[in-house]
Order: C-alpha cells, then sequence, then structure tokens
C-alpha cells in the first residue's frame, strides 16, 4: 500500500488494485486503438493529444516530448499541483507549478502515475 493524494484527500490505495485496473486500461486501450499493450509513455502522450484538442496528427519528436509534459501536467492537476495558465498562440496548452510535488520512491511514482492515468481514462470513458 502506499499513500495517494486523490482529490485532494489523502488514502491508502493497493499496488496490486492499481495494477489490476492498469492492466484492464492497457487492454481497453489497446484492443480500442487497435495496437499492442500501451506503457505509460503512450498513455501520456494520448491524453497529452486529448487535452491539446486537435485531433491526430504528426507531430515531431519535440512536440511529443511536450505532448507528455501536457498530460503531466493535466494529471498532476487534479491534485492541486499545477494549474493551467492559457494557450499560447497555437492552442497549446500553458501550466504552472502552484505546488511542489513531494520526494516519492520510483515504485510510489509509478503507482501514483499509473492510478492518475486511470483516473483521467475512467473519466474520459466512462463518465
Amino acid at each position: 500500500m502506499y499513500n495517494c493524494l486523490r482529490r485532494g484527500r489523502r488514502r491508502k490505495v493497493k499496488a496490486s488494485e492499481v495494477n489490476e485496473k492498469w492492466g484492464q486500461l492497457q487492454q481497453y486501450i489497446a484492443k480500442d486503438f487497435d495496437m499492442d499493450l500501451p506503457d505509460i509513455k503512450v498513455l501520456l502522450f494520448l491524453i497529452g493529444v486529448q487535452e491539446l484538442g486537435q485531433g491526430p496528427k504528426e507531430f515531431s519528436k519535440r512536440e511529443k516530448e511536450e505532448l507528455m509534459h501536457i498530460a503531466t501536467c493535466r494529471l498532476f492537476s487534479s491534485l492541486g499541483f499545477y494549474e493551467l495558465k492559457g494557450q499560447d498562440d497555437q492552442g497549446w496548452p500553458h501550466w504552472a507549478l502552484i505546488n511542489p510535488i513531494p520526494n516519492y520512491t520510483l515504485l510510489e511514482q509509478e503507482l501514483m502515475i499509473k492510478s492518475l492515468i486511470i483516473d483521467y481514462f475512467e473519466d474520459i470513458y466512462f463518465n
């Protein structure tokens, strides 16, 4: 178990729960997009594309990195760490760090990002 801030409240989350839901999400996305099981980077990229809101298109390597950053900011904004400041003239969102992100172990980081990704896709697909 690890501590997770979820929508402003700290709660205990079982790693086995997160990993079970993670596997289900991977299966769902793989089937929906007709792809191999996606890893964290692929899902961050998909979230970034969704948040950019310009639809699928070709992105440069630098843009792909920016899309993953957008996704990370969006996910951590749900915990109060980032705030959307607006968009530039090309429609790309810009975020500001408003609270420092605590230091987590590598396992805690992985579980947290997986949990946030799961929450994001549950909100998008199932609500």
